[in-house]
């Protein structure tokens, strides 16, 4: 795992490195990137907390259904999850159309970027949330409702910030794995280029030399995130 890192790391020159990051495209895609990416785990977190914690402390009808489901897009090849997600967000698509009424388009634009990005990486800040509140001893719960707390008080002030950095992982892993992603967004929105997008760009139309620093600067940004 260490050896192809490692490769891209010590055969990319700085000077190459400085040259990359000078390059107003390489920089506007990784702002892009990392925008679009903090974008689709806020909106994970706004529904995938909630739902984790449904899935680990309430009887849901179905429910190995329910987290088979969440589970989908990591077995789901991108690709294909990028083709479905055209379909139903493409500008004749199920949901798509109706937004292109409006003016409003998901294909080549910032908001499909953003949906493809939360189709795939959802599911990692679910499961880390859901095992972060099977940790928490469900009595604090019951302790702090007999005290008075309302459901959602427990929850806000003794389960949450109990469970928060197994969440925080979560997001971060949801953050790093929408970061990456190329096949869902190729397909959906394709423009304007997300940093996995310009790699392949530039790989396909110049070569590897072309391709190896950007690939190079967006590993090291990640390993310094994490």
């Amino acid at each position: 795992m260490l050896i192809p890192i490692i490769s891209v790391l010590f055969n990319t020159s700085i000077d190459r490195l400085i040259i990359t990051i000078r390059d107003l495209e390489v920089a506007r895609s990784i702002g892009l990137t990392f925008f679009a990416g903090m974008i689709a785990t806020f909106l994970g977190l706004i529904g995938g907390v909630p739902l984790a914690y449904l899935l680990s402390r309430r009887k849901i009808v179905a429910k190995e259904l329910v987290e088979a489901i969440i589970d989908l897009p990591i077995i789901i090849p991108h690709t294909a999850a990028g083709v479905a997600l055209l379909l139903v967000f493409g500008r004749r698509g199920t949901i798509g159309s109706y937004f292109a009424n409006l003016g409003f388009f998901f294909t080549d634009n910032l908001a499909g970027i953003v949906v493809a990005m939360l189709f795939v990486s959802l599911p990692f800040l679910v499961k880390m949330s859901r095992e972060a509140f099977a940790l928490v001893d469900e009595e604090l719960e019951k302790v702090a409702r007999t005290d008075g707390a309302s459901s959602f008080q427990a929850f806000w002030h003794v389960t949450l910030p109990l469970a928060w950095r197994g969440i925080f992982g979560g997001a971060l892993m949801m953050w790093a794995r929408g970061i990456s992603e190329f096949g869902a967004v190729v397909i959906l929105a394709y423009h304007p280029k997300i940093v996995p997008v310009l790699v392949y760009e530039r790989f396909t139309g110049f070569g590897l030399s072309a391709a190896q620093p950007i690939a190079a600067i967006l590993i090291i940004i990640v390993l310094i995130v994490f």
